[in-house]
């Protein structure tokens, strides 16, 4: 085949709302399942991961496929879509046939699953995330930095807003630390309620992950998550408050800290600081 007719047999293939009606793929609020049907957005979303001619595109959650048919048509050499919704396997198999070989679905459920070693690298993850457990996620593939070339996900704007948020910032908090630790965090574009079926409560965005070869500091992860979530956990408070319990004003005093600080002027050098002497 020529890689015009597999462009060509993507391209041909029914409407993302027929696909929908005919696999009886209703969302389904316990799956936090919002589905995105127009395909000039999805090719943006796409083409927002960099490169994918090479290695393997890892996608989480692809529903009916819009966002798989997309990956394919921009490039995507061997694309993995995991899915943990029976109904939306049955829906992409007209996709997988079409696709000559470049595509594998996979039945699982992404909380439970090693995503870090499936397929080649360079491995590009791409995904419209389910808002209930993004967060939780993402934390859990940036423990495996050397894994991924590239995440680029969607979430609710609140969380990128979060995850891109720098010191001082009202957004920073304990995420920003730990995604700006481990990754460079880019915000890309916000996505509205608008594109999806049915239409979400709240906007959401795209952002770009790129993995730290190496953390930013040095620090234990367990001692900075502690760390993190005590300052944060009462960030109104000055440090010496809301870190009493690790220490207080003496920890405070050992790194050179100023115990009237809140949390939110710290910087992730700081923290790490801070992790490390209560490690």
């Amino acid at each position: 085949m020529t890689a015009d007719s597999f462009v060509d047999r993507i391209e041909r293939l029914p409407p993302l709302r027929e696909v929908i009606a005919r696999s009886k793929l209703s969302a389904r609020r316990a799956l936090s399942q919002n589905f995105l049907l127009d395909l000039n957005l999805t090719r943006k979303i796409a083409r927002s991961a960099g490169p994918i001619e090479t290695g393997t595109t890892i996608e989480i959650g692809p529903g009916p496929g819009g966002l798989t048919r997309a990956l394919l048509l921009e490039g995507a050499r061997h694309v993995i879509a995991i899915e943990r919704d029976a109904r939306a396997i049955e829906a992409l198999v007209e996709l997988e046939v079409a696709a000559e070989g470049r595509l594998e679905v996979i039945e699982g459920d992404a909380l439970h699953f090693a995503v870090h070693e499936l397929g080649k690298q360079p491995r590009h993850l791409v995904a419209n995330l389910p808002y209930n457990i993004a967060t939780r996620l993402i934390i859990d593939w940036l423990r495996q930095p050397n894994a991924f070339e590239s995440l680029t996900i969607m979430v609710q704007k609140e969380v990128a807003l979060r995850l891109c948020a720098v010191t001082g910032e009202a957004d920073y908090g304990r995420l920003s630390v730990i995604t700006r630790w481990l990754a460079d965090p880019v915000l890309l574009f916000e996505v509205p309620a608008s594109a999806f079926t049915p239409t979400p409560k709240v906007t959401s965005a795209m952002v770009r992950l790129i993995p730290r070869p190496a953390p930013l500091f040095p620090a234990d992860r367990a001692a900075l998550e502690t760390v993190t979530a005590a300052a944060f956990g009462q960030r109104r408070k000055m440090l010496r408050g809301s870190l009493r319990k690790l220490g207080g004003e003496r920890l405070l005093e050992r790194t050179g800290i100023d115990p009237t600080t809140r949390p939110d002027k710290l910087s992730i050098d700081d923290f790490c600081h801070l992790a490390r002497e209560i490690g």
